[in-house]
């Protein structure tokens, strides 16, 4: 069988490439890819879009000579001609698949996700015993000791080493019982000490900070949907 593939001094047959992909796990990308290129396939592209495109890729990559673009070609196995005829416009396929897929979307979407995109400052304390736990609360509660001393003397997580205060971190990526607590919260609330998993914790919102429908917001969910669609075809397909 003809040689398709040539590594260092290494030859690899259209014979072993699939056995090859399956033992580096690599069959999943290249179902993704396939998913994704099929959807794109009807997607026309403009020589001036196209241009366009291929002037913010060598921008971002810092691409800025041909030195660079020489070692970055090699690098990732392209030639020059597969790179802009190629590669790039696949790249905006994609993303104008995203747009005309979902953009009518985004704004339900990201009601719908805003809650756990919103972000928090919070001030935490974790201990196990539950009577030091209360002793700290009421300490702090009654401005006794403040909520930076307890955490630095008591707390027995990573927030310890920096005076308890955390984020802002997305609630969608905070334990929910938690995050619960923190989006019923004013800022300034202290919480009775409450049992997440092994620990006990004492908690306070300092600040939250909504999430925006900005451009990045936008350009976020529509990855999450693109993705998440991805994964739907890909389980599809090997049922």
């Amino acid at each position: 069988m003809n040689a398709v593939l040539q590594i260092g001094n290494r030859t690899i047959n259209g014979e072993g490439i699939i056995p090859r992909l399956a033992s580096y796990q690599m069959l999943p990308q290249l179902c993704r890819e396939s998913i994704i290129d099929e959807a794109i396939a009807p997607i026309d592209c403009t020589a001036e879009e196209i241009a366009n495109v291929r002037q913010q890729f060598y921008e971002q990559n810092q691409l800025i000579d041909e030195t660079t673009q020489q070692i970055w070609l090699k690098q990732h196995g392209m030639s020059r001609e597969f790179l802009e005829t190629v590669f790039i416009p696949r790249l905006l396929k994609i993303e104008k698949f995203k747009y005309q897929t979902w953009h009518h979307k985004l704004e339900s979407y990201f009601l719908q996700r805003k809650r756990s995109l919103d972000r928090v400052i919070y001030s935490l304390i974790r201990v196990k015993e539950a009577e030091m736990a209360r002793e700290l609360y009421f300490r702090i509660q009654e401005k006794e000791q403040s909520f930076a001393e307890g955490a630095r003397e008591y707390s027995q997580g990573p927030e310890a080493q920096v005076n308890g205060i955390l984020g802002p971190a997305e609630l969608g990526t905070i334990h929910p019982n938690l995050a619960h607590l923190l989006t019923i919260s004013g800022p300034g609330q202290l919480w009775h000490p409450i049992r997440i998993e092994e620990w006990l914790v004492i908690v306070r919102l300092e600040t939250l900070i909504p999430a925006q429908f900005d451009v990045a917001m936008r350009q976020r969910l529509l990855r999450e949907l693109f993705e998440n669609w991805v994964q739907e075809q890909m389980r599809i397909s090997i049922l």
